[in-house]
């Protein structure tokens, strides 16, 4: 490889041995060691998270056992891809084929590896960041064994640098000098793959005869060359809660823009868009009850269509919820509910509201009394349906907006008594 090629490629390992981290498959008899040395590949899907190592036990499993290898990520590949290397796969006799970001592929798309998995026609291994319980088919998890990898620690991250120095010669002829890591390791966010990265870029960006590497100088060099994205940390929280924040203060601009920061940061958009669909009824409601419904059809097309093309989607979708009404009336109305609901109790049904299909409940009066609102002009009949213990008790307050202004008028032709002020 030559220099152009990034630090952590030109480092990754290629057999067990030189594996940093992830003791509790790797080491001497242990699942994944075990099945190298016994040269019979399983299908496998990797869960944990960013830079721990998924992408390179993939490739040292396909080179130990001596198999064809083939990468796909799902941000940006579909069924097309799948069975072009299926095929390819099948002409060989048998591949491994990693898959990135396995969470991200559809049903679709996850069906048509089915069949070549199930044939042993490829060797699957997935990585996902994702509980693959939610995210994966069952039909596909069933054919997979899947591993969890643990975190780096600060001790596997610096033996990862310290092994990259021995095994590369540009860094080797650097000859740095590690003074302080604190900055280092906390912008790398315990990201193998981050952590050399930003090795390489200080490394290139220190004046001759500059050797000795300090916070300052991290904080110094990577200020100025690095927006950050943690999606698995404290910043993936902060984002999301700017997010909603901003959708809730009507900003678009700044909706938009925590939007892009976290597809930039490489964000689940099933995420992004199951948090939009909860704010489309929390935050805006029936002051704009289509707000809900393009929600729902954001998170299905998001999840029909996938990186990059559904990044649209959801920008009119942000826009949208960002320029409607807001109203938070029925998200109080249920939490008031619940609060009564645990002060009172497990109040009995009113009998005149109770279903009453045997002779015996009819007898004993059930549904006795109640009036078919159908019945009466205007469809409504005043009678009383929470237990008598909390009869007229209001619970939903209608909001301050156009939508809620008309629903607040027939509320009060019904209920003078509650909405009649």
């Amino acid at each position: 490889m030559d220099n152009n090629t990034p630090l952590a490629e030109r480092v990754r390992p290629l057999v067990l041995e030189d594996f940093i981290g992830q003791e509790h498959l790797v080491g001497p008899g242990k699942v994944l060691e075990q099945m190298i040395r016994s040269g019979k590949a399983r299908s496998i899907i990797f869960w944990g998270p960013p830079g721990v190592g998924k992408t390179t036990l993939a490739q040292i499993i396909a080179h130990s056992l001596n198999m064809p290898f083939f990468q796909l990520s799902a941000i940006d590949s579909g069924v097309k891809d799948v069975r072009s290397v299926i095929d390819l796969a099948r002409r060989s006799g048998h591949a491994c084929l990693f898959i990135d970001e396995i969470h991200r592929f559809n049903k679709a798309q996850q069906d048509s590896l089915l069949g070549a998995v199930e044939k042993g026609i490829i060797t699957l291994i997935g990585a996902t960041t994702e509980n693959p319980s939610f995210e994966v088919i069952s039909a596909l998890l069933s054919r997979c064994q899947v591993y969890v990898l643990q975190p780096l620690t600060e001790e596997h991250l610096k033996a990862l640098v310290h092994q990259a120095q021995k095994k590369d010669e540009w860094l080797r002829e650097k000859g740095l000098d590690f003074k302080e890591w604190e900055a280092l390791l906390q912008l790398s966010g315990g990201d193998a793959r981050r952590l050399l990265n930003l090795v390489e870029i200080i490394a290139d960006a220190l004046p001759e005869g500059v050797n000795q590497i300090t916070d300052a100088i991290v904080q110094d060099v990577v200020q100025k060359k690095m927006a950050l994205y943690d999606k698995s940390g404290e910043q993936h929280y902060d984002i999301i809660s700017a997010f909603i924040k901003s959708i809730r203060g009507s900003d678009p601009n700044a909706a938009v823009y925590w939007l892009a920061r976290m597809i930039e940061g490489g964000e689940d958009p099933k995420f992004i868009a199951r948090r939009m669909v909860i704010l489309a009824s929390e935050d805006i409601g029936n002051a704009n009850p289509n707000a809900l419904l393009l929600a729902t059809s954001c998170f299905q097309a998001v999840d029909l269509i996938g990186y990059p093309e559904c990044r649209i989607i959801l920008s009119q979708c942000v826009v949208y919820l960002a320029g409607s009404a807001k109203s938070n009336a029925s998200y109080m109305a249920i939490s008031a509910a619940q609060q009564l609901v645990s002060q009172t109790g497990d109040l009995p049904v009113p009998l005149h509201l109770r279903n009453a299909p045997t002779g015996l409940m009819k007898k004993l009066d059930y549904g006795k009394g109640y009036q078919y609102a159908h019945e009466f002009t205007g469809n409504f009949v005043n009678q009383e349906f929470l237990p008598d213990a909390i009869a007229g008790s209001k619970l939903y307050e209608p909001g301050n907006n156009a939508a809620e202004a008309r629903m607040r008028e027939y509320l009060k032709q019904c209920w003078k008594d509650k909405y009649g002020y």
